[in-house]
Protein backbone atom coordinates (compact mmCIF):
# COMPACT_ATOMS: atom_id res chain seq x y z
CA UNK A 1 0.00 0.00 0.00
CA UNK A 2 1.44 3.46 -0.53
CA UNK A 3 3.10 4.99 1.93
CA UNK A 4 0.31 8.15 3.06
CA UNK A 5 3.10 10.76 1.28
CA UNK A 6 2.83 9.11 -1.70
CA UNK A 7 -0.98 9.11 -1.72
CA UNK A 8 -1.20 12.63 -0.91
CA UNK A 9 1.01 13.19 -3.71
CA UNK A 10 -1.25 11.33 -6.27
CA UNK A 11 -4.79 13.35 -4.59
CA UNK A 12 -2.77 16.62 -4.81
CA UNK A 13 -1.61 16.61 -8.56
CA UNK A 14 -5.32 14.85 -9.50
CA UNK A 15 -6.45 18.58 -8.51
CA UNK A 16 -4.22 20.60 -11.25
CA UNK A 17 -6.58 20.18 -14.30
CA UNK A 18 -9.28 22.35 -12.15
CA UNK A 19 -7.05 25.31 -11.57
CA UNK A 20 -7.07 28.60 -13.78
CA UNK A 21 -3.97 27.50 -16.58
CA UNK A 22 -3.30 31.39 -17.09
CA UNK A 23 -2.30 31.84 -13.55
CA UNK A 24 -1.55 28.58 -12.24
CA UNK A 25 1.40 26.58 -13.60
CA UNK A 26 2.62 22.59 -13.24
CA UNK A 27 5.98 24.15 -11.19
CA UNK A 28 3.51 26.34 -9.13
CA UNK A 29 1.20 22.87 -7.95
CA UNK A 30 4.61 21.23 -7.57
CA UNK A 31 6.15 23.69 -5.25
CA UNK A 32 2.67 24.34 -3.42
CA UNK A 33 2.69 20.44 -2.92
CA UNK A 34 6.01 20.37 -1.65
CA UNK A 35 5.05 23.07 1.07
CA UNK A 36 2.08 21.21 1.83
CA UNK A 37 4.22 17.78 2.28
CA UNK A 38 6.90 19.85 4.58
CA UNK A 39 4.25 21.20 6.44
CA UNK A 40 2.49 17.78 7.52
CA UNK A 41 5.17 16.51 8.52
CA UNK A 42 6.87 19.02 11.29
CA UNK A 43 8.05 17.16 14.44
CA UNK A 44 5.14 18.59 16.61
CA UNK A 45 2.81 16.77 14.34
CA UNK A 46 1.45 13.49 16.29
CA UNK A 47 -2.35 13.34 14.92
CA UNK A 48 -2.98 16.77 12.76
CA UNK A 49 -0.32 14.79 10.09
CA UNK A 50 -0.40 13.40 6.80
CA UNK A 51 -2.39 10.59 8.23
CA UNK A 52 -5.25 12.62 9.13
CA UNK A 53 -5.43 14.77 6.15
CA UNK A 54 -5.60 11.67 3.85
CA UNK A 55 -8.28 9.85 6.11
CA UNK A 56 -10.28 13.29 5.15
CA UNK A 57 -9.96 12.91 1.60
CA UNK A 58 -11.09 8.93 1.77
CA UNK A 59 -13.81 10.60 3.62
CA UNK A 60 -14.46 13.09 0.92
CA UNK A 61 -14.39 10.56 -1.84
CA UNK A 62 -17.05 8.49 -0.01
CA UNK A 63 -20.13 11.63 -0.04
CA UNK A 64 -18.12 13.21 -3.13
CA UNK A 65 -21.73 13.24 -4.89
CA UNK A 66 -23.42 15.02 -2.31
CA UNK A 67 -21.14 18.08 -2.72
CA UNK A 68 -21.26 21.20 -4.89
CA UNK A 69 -17.95 22.37 -4.82
CA UNK A 70 -16.13 19.62 -4.58
CA UNK A 71 -12.48 21.57 -5.10
CA UNK A 72 -13.09 23.85 -2.78
CA UNK A 73 -13.61 21.27 -0.29
CA UNK A 74 -10.91 18.94 -1.24
CA UNK A 75 -8.56 22.52 -0.99
CA UNK A 76 -10.37 23.11 2.23
CA UNK A 77 -8.76 19.50 3.94
CA UNK A 78 -5.62 19.96 2.01
CA UNK A 79 -4.58 23.48 3.91
CA UNK A 80 -7.22 23.14 7.24
CA UNK A 81 -4.01 22.14 9.52
CA UNK A 82 -1.43 23.24 7.23
CA UNK A 83 -0.03 25.51 10.52
CA UNK A 84 -0.35 23.67 13.69
CA UNK A 85 1.45 24.91 16.67
CA UNK A 86 0.04 22.87 19.67
CA UNK A 87 0.77 26.14 21.68
CA UNK A 88 -1.33 28.73 19.08
CA UNK A 89 -4.59 29.94 18.99
CA UNK A 90 -4.75 31.37 15.73
CA UNK A 91 -3.85 27.70 13.67
CA UNK A 92 -6.90 27.84 11.32
CA UNK A 93 -6.76 31.89 11.06
CA UNK A 94 -2.92 31.17 9.80
CA UNK A 95 -3.97 28.38 7.80
CA UNK A 96 -6.59 30.51 6.03
CA UNK A 97 -4.00 33.13 5.15
CA UNK A 98 -1.12 30.64 3.96
CA UNK A 99 -3.92 29.02 1.55
CA UNK A 100 -4.86 32.09 0.10
CA UNK A 101 -1.01 33.19 -0.48
CA UNK A 102 -0.52 29.39 -2.24
CA UNK A 103 -3.20 30.14 -4.12
CA UNK A 104 -3.68 33.08 -5.46
CA UNK A 105 -4.72 33.84 -8.87
CA UNK A 106 -5.53 30.03 -9.01
CA UNK A 107 -8.88 30.20 -8.47
CA UNK A 108 -11.44 32.95 -8.88
CA UNK A 109 -11.40 35.32 -5.55
CA UNK A 110 -15.22 34.34 -4.78
CA UNK A 111 -14.07 30.73 -4.03
CA UNK A 112 -10.85 31.52 -2.43
CA UNK A 113 -12.64 33.66 -0.08
CA UNK A 114 -15.24 30.71 0.57
CA UNK A 115 -12.54 28.48 1.85
CA UNK A 116 -10.95 30.47 3.61
CA UNK A 117 -14.29 30.79 5.91
CA UNK A 118 -14.47 27.23 5.82
CA UNK A 119 -10.99 26.49 7.24
CA UNK A 120 -11.52 29.23 10.18
CA UNK A 121 -15.34 27.58 10.41
CA UNK A 122 -13.03 24.35 11.52
CA UNK A 123 -12.11 26.10 14.85
CA UNK A 124 -15.60 26.18 16.59
CA UNK A 125 -17.25 23.24 14.53
CA UNK A 126 -20.71 25.75 14.57
CA UNK A 127 -23.62 24.36 13.10
CA UNK A 128 -23.04 25.03 9.32
CA UNK A 129 -25.84 26.80 6.86
CA UNK A 130 -23.89 25.26 3.90
CA UNK A 131 -24.41 21.82 2.88
CA UNK A 132 -20.65 21.97 1.62
CA UNK A 133 -19.55 23.20 4.70
CA UNK A 134 -21.34 20.68 6.93
CA UNK A 135 -19.80 17.90 4.88
CA UNK A 136 -16.39 19.31 5.18
CA UNK A 137 -16.88 19.36 9.54
CA UNK A 138 -18.16 16.30 10.03
CA UNK A 139 -15.07 14.28 8.18
CA UNK A 140 -12.73 17.03 10.25
CA UNK A 141 -14.96 15.05 13.24
CA UNK A 142 -15.12 11.61 11.44
CA UNK A 143 -12.24 10.72 13.64
CA UNK A 144 -14.69 10.34 16.56
CA UNK A 145 -16.32 7.56 14.79
CA UNK A 146 -13.46 5.64 13.48
CA UNK A 147 -13.02 2.25 14.97
CA UNK A 148 -11.99 1.56 18.68
CA UNK A 149 -8.42 1.03 17.55
CA UNK A 150 -8.17 4.19 15.72
CA UNK A 151 -10.01 5.98 18.38
CA UNK A 152 -7.40 5.12 20.68
CA UNK A 153 -4.34 5.45 18.49
CA UNK A 154 -5.80 9.25 18.06
CA UNK A 155 -6.12 9.99 21.63
CA UNK A 156 -2.39 8.63 22.24
CA UNK A 157 -1.60 11.22 19.41
CA UNK A 158 -3.63 14.29 20.64
CA UNK A 159 -1.58 13.55 24.00
CA UNK A 160 1.80 12.97 21.85
CA UNK A 161 0.90 16.66 20.57
CA UNK A 162 0.31 18.13 24.15
CA UNK A 163 2.90 16.66 25.87
CA UNK A 164 4.25 19.43 27.37
CA UNK A 165 1.12 19.94 29.53
CA UNK A 166 0.57 18.56 32.88
CA UNK A 167 -1.34 15.67 33.22
CA UNK A 168 -3.68 16.51 35.02
CA UNK A 169 -4.43 19.37 33.85
CA UNK A 170 -4.40 17.82 30.44
CA UNK A 171 -7.15 15.14 31.34
CA UNK A 172 -9.25 17.52 33.03
CA UNK A 173 -9.40 19.64 29.80
CA UNK A 174 -9.83 17.09 27.56
CA UNK A 175 -12.38 15.83 29.32
CA UNK A 176 -14.06 18.95 28.68
CA UNK A 177 -13.64 18.49 25.01
CA UNK A 178 -14.66 15.18 24.70
CA UNK A 179 -17.89 15.69 27.04
CA UNK A 180 -19.09 18.79 24.62
CA UNK A 181 -18.64 15.91 21.40
CA UNK A 182 -20.25 13.47 23.61
CA UNK A 183 -23.44 15.90 24.53
CA UNK A 184 -23.96 16.96 21.27
CA UNK A 185 -27.29 15.90 19.72
CA UNK A 186 -26.78 15.05 17.38
CA UNK A 187 -22.85 15.13 16.63
CA UNK A 188 -22.83 15.46 13.11
CA UNK A 189 -24.35 17.35 10.50
CA UNK A 190 -24.93 15.26 7.78
CA UNK A 191 -26.98 12.19 7.47
CA UNK A 192 -24.31 10.45 6.11
CA UNK A 193 -22.00 10.87 9.19
CA UNK A 194 -24.94 10.26 11.20
CA UNK A 195 -26.38 7.40 9.91
CA UNK A 196 -22.47 6.09 9.54
CA UNK A 197 -20.66 7.41 12.37
CA UNK A 198 -22.80 8.86 15.08
CA UNK A 199 -23.15 5.36 17.12
CA UNK A 200 -19.82 4.84 17.01
CA UNK A 201 -18.97 8.10 18.12
CA UNK A 202 -20.85 8.06 20.67
CA UNK A 203 -19.78 4.74 21.99
CA UNK A 204 -15.86 5.85 21.54
CA UNK A 205 -16.17 8.80 23.34
CA UNK A 206 -18.66 7.19 26.00
CA UNK A 207 -15.71 5.09 26.93
CA UNK A 208 -13.03 7.55 26.90
CA UNK A 209 -14.66 9.85 29.15
CA UNK A 210 -15.04 6.85 31.89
Amino acid sequence: MPSFQQQFRQAWQKLLPQFLPEHWSVEQHERCLEKLLHAYQEPQRAYHSLQHIMECLVLFEKVQSQIEDALAVQLAIFFHDVVYQPRSASNEQESAMLMRQQLAGALPETQLDKIVKWILATQQHAVASESDLAYLLDIDLAILGSSPARFAEYQQQIRQEYAWVDELIYQEKRHAVLRQFYLAQPLYQTRYFQQHYEQQAKTNLLQALD
